[in-house]
């Protein structure tokens, strides 16, 4: 069975169509991409799937259970975590502080709750920091925990985010954009990264991409969207062979 399924998918704006009866599915244990020009609707659907955006129709399943009844929180405590391609960060707190917040949105207890000095709420913050800590140093970032997250650079604070996705121990990670805005002697780290997160933590992963060599070098599966369609899926292989998406968004040769 599928880790994600997304069936017949349809999201309308008014009278714009973001999605148009999108399906796809995403088998446990691969790295699978959705690709498209811009306004394709890439990151509408990111944003159905973890609920930010309520669907005109369709379902999106995650390990065969609908996850559109359930409230974003709820989402993650399924395991589903995600990264933005506009970066969602605390710029006030610290990097420690920040994939602390992953953290507890898994466990769902609260900061309040955290701190107080009952010895159970001490014994779970001090878990909640190892675990933030290992996190933290999986990226790279252990001796930046202290720092705060305003200070650092656009292509740091990138893995800062996914240190906080991964502290919520997910089984599926969305990543949108996790190449854009950075150098290119940095992609291929954070190419690396992403397939360090799949090995390793064995974390199924979905990502957005605008950089084609980033996307057609560690995927297993791509999806390509044109104006809110499916045009074509399948390995990087057969996408880069495709007219269609040659046409409508790799630029015809």
């Amino acid at each position: 069975m599928p880790l994600l399924e997304v069936r017949d998918l349809s999201v309308r704006f008014g009278g714009v169509v973001a999605l148009d009866r999108v399906s796809f599915s995403v088998d446990a244990g691969k790295v699978a991409a959705v690709i498209g020009p811009n306004g394709a609707g890439k990151t509408t659907l990111f944003n159905v799937i973890t609920r930010v955006y309520r669907p005109s129709s369709g379902s999106v399943l995650l390990d065969g259970q609908s996850v559109l009844g359930l409230a974003p929180h709820q989402v993650i405590s399924r395991g589903l975590a995600r990264t933005f391609q506009n970066l969602a960060l605390f710029r006030s707190m610290t990097v420690l502080d920040n994939v602390l917040v992953g953290y507890h949105s898994r466990m769902g207890t609260t900061f309040v709750g955290a701190a107080l000095p009952a010895p159970t709420a001490v014994r779970a913050e001090a878990v909640a920091r190892s675990r933030a800590m290992e996190m933290l140093d999986f990226v790279g970032l252990a001796s930046r925990a202290h720092v705060p997250v305003a200070g650092l650079p656009f292509g740091t604070q990138k893995r800062v985010e996914l240190a906080r996705a991964l502290a919520s121990r997910p089984r599926l990670l969305l990543l949108d954009e996790p190449a854009g805005g950075i150098s290119h002697e940095e992609v291929g780290g954070v190419a690396a990264l992403v397939q360090r997160i799949h090995r390793e933590l064995d974390v199924t992963v979905l990502l957005v991409e605008h950089n084609m060599a980033f996307v057609m070098g560690i995927s297993d599966h791509v999806v390509v969207l044109d104006f809110g369609r499916k045009i074509s899926e399948g390995t990087p292989a057969v996408i880069q062979r495709d007219p269609r998406v040659i046409e409508a968004y790799l630029g015809a040769a």
